[in-house]
């Protein structure tokens, strides 16, 4: 593969790191009863959420991990994960600032993963792809690790759809021969937006399963229903 176009500066990937090791470690200092989790669980989650979308978006890339070839990263990640636990404990009540970071947090992984994969010749879609995968990756990792129901498989308030406007977006602006920075920037305002109106709103994809009984009782209405006991 050959050298990408530019890459991401390392203050902004080190920011994206820490604020996702804030807001993972909010989160997680937020359990109680049996997913209690002691200092070092809660750090090992903000670490997760730091340093998890940037490993993603590099494998999928085929590049060795950023995050592997610096000190800062790792550092980073742990110092941010710590000053969440204590900010947990000072806006344990305020959902508001997990929900603000977390989409901030998403919108910057997808915006740098999209961005580094067309740096690298990568074709618009697979390119958005790369960028949604390296935006919620962090957060598919946060909950197979706590053991909690995968949050972009289930219903709830857009996520991966959120990150995937704001990745589209830098994608078409790029086309559109829109310098790439400024690309990633919008991008990464598109996705927060969205995806802290969907919190606000309460708006989420139509539940499957609906639209599954609607499916099976248009096929099965002519049926009869066979109850036990009853003679035929």
């Amino acid at each position: 593969m050959t050298e990408p176009l530019f890459s991401i500066p390392l203050w902004a990937d080190l920011l994206g790191v820490g604020l996702g090791g804030v807001q993972g470690a909010m989160f997680a200092s937020g359990f109680q009863g049996q997913r209690r989790l002691d200092w070092l669980g809660v750090a090992i989650i903000g670490i997760m959420i730091g340093m998890g979308g940037g490993l993603i978006r590099d494998i999928l890339l085929g590049q060795t991990p950023a995050t592997l070839q610096s000190n800062w990263y790792l550092l980073t990640a742990t110092g941010a994960a710590l000053l969440g636990m204590l900010l947990a404990g000072l806006f344990n009540r305020l959902n508001t600032v997990i929900v603000v970071l977390d989409a901030v947090v998403i919108g910057m992984f997808g915006a740098f993963g999209t961005s580094k994969a067309i740096a690298f010749g990568i074709p618009p879609v697979p390119a958005v792809f790369i960028g949604v995968c390296a935006a919620v990756g962090g957060g598919v990792l946060r909950d197979m690790l706590m053991g909690l129901p995968t949050s972009i498989m289930h219903v709830g308030s857009l996520y991966a759809v959120a990150a995937g406007a704001g990745c589209a977006f830098i994608a078409v602006a790029n086309a559109l021969a829109m310098p790439i920075t400024l690309a990633a920037v919008i991008g990464i305002v598109v996705t927060a937006v969205i995806r802290v109106l969907a919190v606000s709103f309460d708006v989420s994809l139509p539940e499957q399963r609906r639209l599954y009984r609607r499916k099976v009782a248009a096929e099965t209405g002519a049926i009869a229903i066979v109850k036990p006991g009853v003679d035929l």
